[in-house]
């Protein structure tokens, strides 16, 4: 039964979805831990404003469902369709377990007022940069939020592998968002 449940697992991953045992509510179903954004629907285009065409501002993000036990959230954008690679949009940590949404045009600055840290994006910046691709192919963004057994002992600054790696062991749950931009 196993390698039906490994295949199964693969399958899930491969078509970009991902999926976290969440505690079971006392009614009996899993509690959806969600990622939404009022900006652009799920798979649809991303708005100029929140890319390089236009005033590269980060959209609006609200979650829901967070297993429980949460001490904090971490958020990676990235963009798989780079030439060169999965390029890294954006990269945050230490939001507050109460936190459940973070605003349009969030501050490109390495500590925020909440607590939370940003670290450095595949531009070599602070913050947000949005879609940016070379003119051509649709590009995919990946908006992944997960939900951290602790707050991490990370600076400010840090790059993506560098959260990756203070995460690892300390993910509840984990939920995306997908969107595209083609220029």
């Amino acid at each position: 039964m196993k390698p039906i449940v490994k295949i199964a697992g693969l399958l899930a991953v491969g078509l970009g979805t991902t999926f976290a045992q969440q505690p079971k509510p006392a009614g009996g179903a899993a509690v959806p831990f969600t990622l939404t954004t009022s900006a652009f629907a799920a798979g649809a285009a991303i708005p100029e404003p929140y890319t390089c065409k236009g005033a590269d501002n980060s959209p609006g993000l609200q979650w829901s469902g967070a297993p429980a036990n949460v001490d904090s959230f971490a958020l990676i954008m990235d963009d798989p369709d780079a030439p060169a690679g999965t390029w890294v949009h954006w990269v945050l940590w230490n939001l507050p377990a109460n936190a459940q949404s973070l605003p349009e045009g969030v501050p490109k600055r390495e500590q925020l007022d909440n607590g939370a840290r940003q670290g450095r994006n595949g531009f070599h910046k602070t913050g947000y940069n949005g879609p940016c691709p070379p003119a051509g192919a649709t590009h995919r963004y990946f908006f992944r939020l997960y939900a951290l057994d602790g707050k991490l002992d990370l600076a400010a600054g840090a790059s993506r592998s560098q959260l990756d790696a203070a995460m690892k062991g300390h993910v509840l749950g984990q939920t995306e968002y997908m969107g595209t931009f083609r220029r």
